[in-house]
């Protein structure tokens, strides 16, 4: 069960005030990579990766409308998290976020109990998104130094203390959170049902948004099927994408590394940081910089 301060909240109301972390705004490298638009190039890389922690994919199964409408639990869950990481350390959602967690709870098909408030299980979802930010930043706008995958790293304790939950879990420093990525993927991670079901568009086609007009989808997803494809299977892990069953091939793996050092080239960041804020930031991160 989630390890708690007194009351089932953090003692320190001011999580920034810890001295092994960085803090969030608009001088931290998670402010300026996680609300960038560019983001959509990764695909859904950290949600596929939350569902193949087998117990978050079955809270998922159990409670969510994932399978239902896809679309709506994005809309739902992405906003609060967007809004912890922007948010100041006095005005933000993160218990909120964390109590839309309480009563997701059952049993796995072995018989063990599991709930999404487990120290584990929470921070995995939220090493997700962290490493999100460091593979989107090192793969789409430029290779990260090693100081810069530090400071995003200190940087998201300071978002991940937001949420009240226990950071037992939460690995010192970089090199302990490679360590526990890499042991998570290589020891911990399963195809489970849910992340298979993520994914399944990628050999199946996309199926056709709530709200999109029949013919148009017809003459829509021919070309959106293929792109949908691509950016989902390459921007998994090997681990992932085997162990998914995804296909791809040395090809296309090329084609990929191409298209990313593209992004990441002189011309286009030179094109991309002279557009408008509201082009290159989604609105989360609009409101964050225009407050300070």
């Amino acid at each position: 069960m989630t390890e708690l301060a007194e009351n089932g909240r953090r003692a320190d109301a001011s999580p920034a005030a810890h001295d092994d972390a960085l803090p969030l705004g608009p001088d931290s490298l998670v402010w300026k990579y996680f609300g960038d638009n560019r983001m959509y190039l990764i695909g859904p890389r950290p949600a596929v990766l939350q569902n193949m922690l087998a117990e978050l994919g079955q809270g998922v199964l159990d409670h969510s409308v994932f399978f239902d409408d896809t679309a709506a639990r994005v809309k739902r869950s992405i906003p609060p998290i967007m809004t912890t990481v922007y948010g100041s350390d006095d005005d933000h959602p993160g218990t909120q976020v964390r109590d839309f967690h309480r009563d997701i709870k059952g049993d796995m098909p072995s018989g063990d109990r599991y709930h999404a408030l487990d120290p584990e299980t929470y921070f995995w979802a939220h090493a997700t998104f962290v490493e999100q930010v460091l593979y989107f930043a090192d793969t789409f706008v430029k290779r990260l130094t090693d100081a810069e995958k530090e400071r995003i790293y200190l940087e998201s304790k300071t978002w991940y203390r937001r949420y009240g939950v226990s950071d037992r879990p939460m690995p010192a420093d970089y090199a302990g959170f490679v360590e526990y990525w890499d042991r998570m993927m290589n020891e911990i991670v399963v195809a489970h049902q849910t992340a298979r079901y993520g994914v399944g568009y990628v050999t199946k086609g996309f199926p056709k948004p709530k709200g999109v007009a029949p013919l148009v989808w017809r003459v829509v997803a021919p070309l959106f099927n293929p792109v949908a494809a691509f950016l989902t299977t390459g921007g998994l892990p090997p681990r992932a994408r085997d162990l998914l069953e995804l296909p791809w091939t040395d090809r296309q793996e090329k084609a990929y590394q191409a298209f990313a050092a593209l992004w990441r080239s002189a011309p286009v960041n030179w094109v991309w940081n002279r557009l408008p804020m509201k082009v290159r930031y989604n609105t989360y991160a609009q409101t964050g910089y225009g407050r300070v």
